[in-house]
């Protein structure tokens, strides 16, 4: 599906260890460079966090498709400046949220998809890992200038965008974080309740100071409940448990279930549904605009904890943290 022809980073002798690893005929270390080059069709930013919206703006302006690690930017306002240049440019960007197409997941969007699931009723999600003072002795991370956040950011992300995902977007919420684990700027834990615009709750959870790693996700309905897998980086992948409200439910479920067509999982599912997304002309499987709605609840988390106060959503363009969810 795609061929890497060509990888760039500063550190040039880093780059050729790697290319040479792989197979890749060119090495360079000008971005600029890169973006002008002709047979290239897709950019991958996988720079420090503070340098993506950048890096995907010159991408765009070169005319390349461009694929952005998270988080694609670094504020609201910063993000609204890419989905104008993605319009301007006529090209896609697509953030990386891999864990939406793990099969698990995906069964659970066919059983809501099919009328299984019915209303929701409480989400709970979890992001348990470890980060010990080495992780942020790279010294971009740990910084709210560079890293943009702790693992509100960088870590829970993930699982985070798999609750809207589901549930779709938050319409309330609260939250209280605080730096314990490691001596850095930012946080380290996090506790939040959401209430979502659908009126059913969810509860975050997120630490980077669990000696026992994990990521849960578990979904109350009205007539089934999904729990996950605690894989701390896969936990979107099967086995899953479905659990239906009735014998006659468990029935739909699992013949439901027996009709599933699992097509690739993760960052390779992700990467094939964006191959078919560009050869059809159609939506990359995650737009810039999913990546919004993860900022957009992030900017609402932070200022929620530097308030002590709930936060409601959508965040206009008159928010005091539009222009930077950083707090002062």
């Amino acid at each position: 599906m795609f061929e890497v022809v060509a990888i760039c980073d500063l550190d040039k002798d880093k780059a050729r260890e790697v290319a040479s690893q792989n197979g890749i005929p060119n090495v360079l270390t000008d971005l600029d460079v890169l973006c002008g080059m002709g047979d290239i069709d897709v950019i991958d930013v996988c720079t420090p966090s503070y340098l993506h919206s950048e890096h995907v703006l010159l991408a765009l302006a070169g005319g390349k498709y461009v694929v952005c690690e998270k988080p694609v930017a670094g504020s609201l306002q910063a993000v609204d400046d890419l989905l104008r240049a993605e319009r301007d440019a006529g090209k896609r960007v697509m953030p990386i949220y891999q864990n939406r197409f793990g099969h698990g997941l995906q069964k659970l969007r066919l059983l809501i998809d099919e009328g299984l699931a019915g209303k929701a009723y409480l989400t709970t999600v979890e992001t348990a890992w470890r980060r010990r003072q080495a992780y942020y002795d790279v010294p971009w991370r740990g910084r709210w200038a560079t890293e943009l956040g702790g693992p509100l950011v960088t870590l829970a992300i993930h699982a985070h965008d798999v609750l809207t995902y589901v549930i779709g977007p938050a319409q309330r919420v609260f939250a209280h974080a605080a730096t314990r684990v490691n001596p850095i700027e930012t946080e380290d834990c996090l506790g939040a309740v959401l209430e979502m615009a659908d009126g059913s709750l969810a509860t975050l959870a997120v630490t980077t100071g669990s000696a026992d790693e994990i990521s849960r996700l578990r979904f109350c309905f009205e007539g089934l409940t999904a729990e996950s897998t605690t894989a701390p980086y896969a936990c979107t992948r099967d086995p899953w448990r479905f659990t239906a409200d009735s014998p006659e439910d468990e029935q739909r479920v699992a013949e439901t279930l027996g009709r599933f067509d699992p097509l690739p999982e993760g960052f390779e599912g992700q990467f094939y549904r964006f191959y078919h997304a560009i050869q059809q002309g159609s939506d990359p499987p995650v737009t810039l605009g999913d990546a919004r709605a993860s900022l957009e609840l992030i900017t609402a988390l932070y200022y929620s904890v530097e308030t002590g106060e709930p936060v409601p959503l959508p965040i206009g363009t008159d928010h005091p943290r539009y222009v930077s969810w950083r707090p002062e």
